[in-house]
């Protein structure tokens, strides 16, 4: 194995320097109109990866002032995605990539090695698990569906649960109180771009009305580098017929959309989207934009709009013309994982009008960048201002130590925000202070 000392001097070896000396603040690189840095030439980022560490007795993430947080299960097996159910139930998707991942690139190897140092690599479950709080109000674990797949979105339409594994979008008959579902009675409604799997996870929602499925598909590679034909159907928004599994791509151009959501207030299709790599510590910045049926992000031949990634050859210049702008840039590297949107929230300080963000965390920035939850306000539809931070503290004040990662979000039926931890291994439930 090799740790993270040596991992740290061969990637400076490989690259032309550590330097991460751009002008640009993060706050610069948020909102409608962020600040873009010119494009540096590395072979592979530079990287700062905290040590891995458990949680304390009592230790928890930081909260806002006038919330409090607390563990509402723990020891789980890399915990990724949270679903609230009706019954106050909620999900938990334990997975990491698939064992069938291929390793196509030194970057790829070398990051994997530092990131099981993090704790980011961590040995997923492939099951669902469900919590639900008893009478005496304790947390109790379940083991809800097993033997599945790299498991990540999940959503309920009348009784039928769906669920989004590594290759294969699946569908589970579910009534109302079920504490286990036998894996055999799952049906693989659609087949999903599994080949390398770069990027793996496959992030899910339903329309407002259940009429269809929406699901995030990462591209296989940063730029294309494992050819154009292994991105066949991926960097892309799938809309899916949970009847009869029928599929078209509803958006593309998107790196890794690794959520998707629907506002509710204005029915509109939402995205998180983590962005390409290897030119430099600024650059480029994820993202939170509203999805247009047939519209084209960028991805691979543009960023941010039309500013062309140089390093894609052949260049497609007509592409690039029509390629989308986002809506919001969240700044560099955070590594946006989940969202939520806050209708139904209770969190004092954090209106009903916005949106909750997983960051998950840089890997290859100095300084870290992301391991917090975010809060972006929205006016009129659309999101305004700077992020407020909702919880942070899952890394030490030195950038040393990690403790947690947060991922999947939702609201419970009192209006609590949930998290789960995949480095921490911990589901959180944050609420009103007393």
């Amino acid at each position: 194995m090799i740790n993270r000392q040596f991992s740290a001097l061969l990637f400076c070896t490989l690259l032309a320097g550590c330097d991460n000396s751009d002008s640009t603040t993060v706050a610069e690189q948020i909102g409608p109109h962020p600040k873009l840095d010119k494009p540096s030439a590395f072979l592979l980022p530079s990287i700062s990866v905290p040590s891995k560490v458990d949680w304390g007795q009592g230790q928890t993430p930081r909260p806002a002032a006038g919330l409090k947080i607390e563990s509402i299960a723990q020891g789980l097996a890399h915990p990724r995605m949270v679903y609230q159910l009706p019954n106050n139930d909620i999900l938990v998707a334990e997975s990491n990539a698939p064992s069938s991942e291929a390793v196509t690139t030194p970057k790829q190897l070398i990051s994997g090695l530092v990131k099981k140092d993090s704790g980011k690599g961590g040995k997923g479950g492939n099951r669902i698990t469900l919590l639900r709080k008893d009478a005496q109000g304790h947390w109790q674990k379940y083991s809800f569906i097993q033997n599945l797949n790299s498991p990540f979105g999940m959503v309920l339409i009348g009784q039928s649960l769906y669920i989004a594994d590594a290759d294969a979008l699946l569908v589970f008959p579910y009534q109302p109180g079920d504490l286990k579902i036998d894996s055999a009675r799952g049906k693989r409604l659609a087949d999903l771009p599994s080949t390398i799997n770069h990027h793996w996870t496959k992030s899910l929602t339903a329309s407002p009305e259940g009429k269809h499925l929406y699901v995030g598909v990462g591209s296989n590679s940063n730029i294309t580098e494992n050819g154009l034909e292994a991105e066949y159907r991926r960097a892309a928004i799938l809309e899916v017929d949970p009847q009869s599994g029928a599929s078209r791509i509803y958006a593309d151009g998107l790196r890794n959309p690794t959520g998707v959501a629907f506002d509710p207030a204005t029915k509109k299709l939402w995205t998180i989207v983590n962005e390409r790599d290897e030119i430099g510590a600024n650059l480029v910045p994820d993202y939170l934009t509203q999805v247009k049926e047939g519209a084209f992000y960028g991805w691979p031949y543009s960023y941010y709009g039309q500013h062309v990634d140089r390093r894609v050859q052949p260049p497609a210049p007509d592409k690039v013309a029509r390629a989308v702008a986002p809506d919001y840039a969240l700044s560099s590297h955070v590594a946006p994982l989940g969202m939520q949107f806050a209708q139904g929230s209770r969190l004092p300080g954090f209106a009903s009008e916005g949106l909750f963000i997983s960051e998950h965390g840089s890997w290859n920035r100095k300084p870290l960048n992301g391991y917090r939850v975010s809060y972006v306000q929205f006016s009129q539809g659309k999101p305004v201002g700077q992020p407020k931070t909702v919880v942070d503290g899952f890394v030490s004040d030195d950038q040393q130590r990690i403790f947690g990662a947060p991922v999947g979000l939702t609201l419970d039926n009192q209006g609590a925000l949930i998290i789960a931890d995949d480095v921490g291994n911990h589901v959180w439930r944050v609420s009103a202070a007393p």
